[in-house]
């Protein structure tokens, strides 16, 4: 169903069981929940899917060992299991990852649990080795009985060193254990969409699209167009993530509103392009203290590397961005950890920011405010729709997350669960083969795409490569200014995946953005795509295609300088190929 079918539904019947409000992960799942139900569900999202936090996650899959000493077992519990659903149902997109926490004390850190329990603030002195050693003791615990992934190990001081010898010379042992990492979140995230759209005609959802009052109840409003539709939901959830008290102002009379819910924190990251440091990480991801007490990240990703990150306080979850100070904070944290390592201006190829959806603290540590989710029903007056606000929640745990709203929403409709999502296989995971190229074999035979492609498609969208593979053979094709992308690709994403803006291709269909891959010729091409299929015109091609340099200048540190920069690159890979 598309957007015009979908406003001319709403035209035709306004009334809908629940509107969702919020196409981030968490909303999308508590979207294909219901969708699966049979429930007359609408998602709306005012910007792109997965365009606000749900795309500057740490691309890490986990189960949170840090939070073990705030007492959250339960939440690290949960995490565990979800992402060990994750890496069976998502395997196309998640993977394990080995992780090695570098130790630079023996007993430091021993009461920092002590200290939450008693309810007291400070910060954290450093985590001795015998505070890791009992947190990954319960980490190992919590998995036995699945035990898809090795149990920890620690190493001294020699033979940490023999592995990673640019480390810090200070770190006195080390200590390896495994969690995951998601190549392309927003990549699940519209693969789960797509489970709940082809549930039926009773799921429907719109990007670009806000619930707004109105004089008589809620409209739609279409921020492509202008129209305003009205729409009666029996049922409201808000999924706005750090946007939730900015939703509730809209969702709520003055009178009526509720209290403020939300106290998110800002987390920015570096995706970094040097040699040295991507081979200092010997294939791990570190997770190591900074000397303020702050956990930071280092990691192997898309062929570059990922650092991160801050946690700062903010007010205003649509302004965010990498701060400068941000920068030399992450870049002074890799200095402390890898001392040896220089990192230039021009290694930093991509960044980005976003806000964890937390819950409202009054913690003068933002590391104490707990990451855990909840659900709670806001009762209006007046015959107003109920609306269930989704408080907290981290990316690991958007499926049972989603699954908790869509049980409680289906509680007050009277409604019973028909469909489970715990084993149910996410988008290219489905039928994942157990040898990819007896399978690339089989779908060249059926399509004659060559097996070069096939493999890069097979990486970028797991089994679900074989529909593109036959899109792109069912019409004449040519190579992108990227030897492993063509137009019929990007045409098949814009055909099916509710692309609107440069940007939904660029930054959030495609890793092309994130990997440091794209450059402006690739981008114009890209641009020549979406204006051809959508019909733009030369002005509205010129407004898009700035539009696009301007976000890409000023969210995420790429400016036209270095874009142009990359043309050359590009014209190296297509030569090579």
């Amino acid at each position: 169903m598309n957007r015009e079918e979908i406003f001319d539904g709403l035209r035709r019947s306004p009334k809908v069981d629940v509107c969702v409000v919020g196409g981030g992960i968490n909303g999308i799942s508590v979207f294909r929940e219901l969708a699966l139900q049979g429930v007359n569900v609408l998602l709306v999202e005012k910007h792109d899917y997965c365009s606000g936090a749900s795309a500057a996650l740490s691309r890490m899959v986990h189960g949170g060992l840090r939070y073990l000493e705030n007492g959250e077992f339960s939440l690290v519990r949960e995490s565990l299991a979800e992402r060990d659903r994750l890496l069976k149902n998502a395997p196309h997109l998640v993977a394990p990852l080995p992780t090695t926490v570098p130790v630079f004390d023996i007993f430091s850190g021993l009461a920092n649990g002590i200290v939450r329990f008693l309810g007291l603030s400070r910060r954290p002195s450093r985590r001795g080795a015998v505070a890791v050693k009992a947190g990954l003791s319960i980490y190992d615990f919590l998995t036995r009985k699945r035990a898809l992934m090795p149990r920890h190990r620690f190493r001294g001081r020699h033979a940490t060193l023999a592995k990673w010898p640019a480390l810090n010379p200070a770190v006195k042992s080390s200590a390896t254990y495994h969690d995951a990492w998601v190549k392309h979140p927003e990549r699940i995230g519209m693969e789960v969409l797509r489970d709940g759209l082809a549930a039926g005609d009773h799921a429907r959802a719109l990007n670009y699209a806000e619930l707004q009052r109105s004089a008589d109840g809620f409209t739609v409003h279409d921020h492509l167009t202008g129209a305003a539709m009205p729409v009666e939901p029996a049922f409201i959830i808000n999924a706005t993530g750090g946007w939730i008290d900015i939703a509730n102002a809209e969702l709520f009379s003055q009178e009526r509103r509720p209290a403020p819910l939300m106290g998110g924190t800002k987390g920015s990251h570096l995706i970094i392009d040097n040699a040295n440091l991507a081979g200092a990480l010997a294939g791990h991801m570190i997770y190591y203290e900074n000397e303020d007490g702050r956990i930071c990240i280092l990691f192997p990703y898309l062929g570059k590397v990922l650092v991160g990150s801050t946690d700062i306080r903010v007010d205003d979850p649509g302004s965010v961005q990498c701060e400068p100070d941000e920068r030399d904070y992450i870049l002074q944290s890799l200095a402390f950890v890898l001392p040896g390592i220089r990192i230039r201006p021009e290694d930093i190829v991509f960044q980005f920011s976003g806000v964890r959806p937390l819950p409202a603290s009054k913690d003068d540590f933002t590391g104490r405010i707990p990451r855990d989710h909840y659900c709670t029903i806001i009762e209006p007056s007046d015959g107003e729709p109920p609306v269930l606000c989704m408080i907290g929640g981290k990316w690991t745990t958007f499926r049972s997350f989603g699954e908790l709203a869509a049980d409680m929403t289906l509680e007050r409709l009277q409604r019973t669960r028909q469909v489970s999502t715990a084993s149910r296989p996410i988008g290219g995971g489905r039928a994942f083969p157990a040898d990819a190229r007896e399978w690339i074999s089989r779908i060249r035979a059926e399509t004659g795409v060559s097996p070069h492609r096939l493999s890069a498609l097979f990486d970028r969208y797991g089994t679900d490569a074989g529909g593109m593979a036959q899109f792109i053979a069912a019409g004449p094709d040519k190579t992108m200014p990227h030897p492993d992308y063509s137009v019929r690709e990007l045409l098949f994403l814009v055909r099916n995946e509710a692309v609107e803006h440069l940007d939904d291709l660029l930054l959030r269909r495609t890793t092309l953005a994130i990997s440091g891959q794209l450059s402006l010729d690739l981008t114009q091409a890209a641009l020549d795509v979406l204006a051809r299929e959508k019909g733009w015109s030369p002005a509205r091609q010129k407004a898009e295609l700035d539009r696009f340099l301007t976000l890409l200048a000023g969210r995420h540190g790429v400016g036209f300088d270095t874009l142009t920069a990359r043309n050359e690159q590009g014209v190296r890979y297509a030569q090579q190929s």
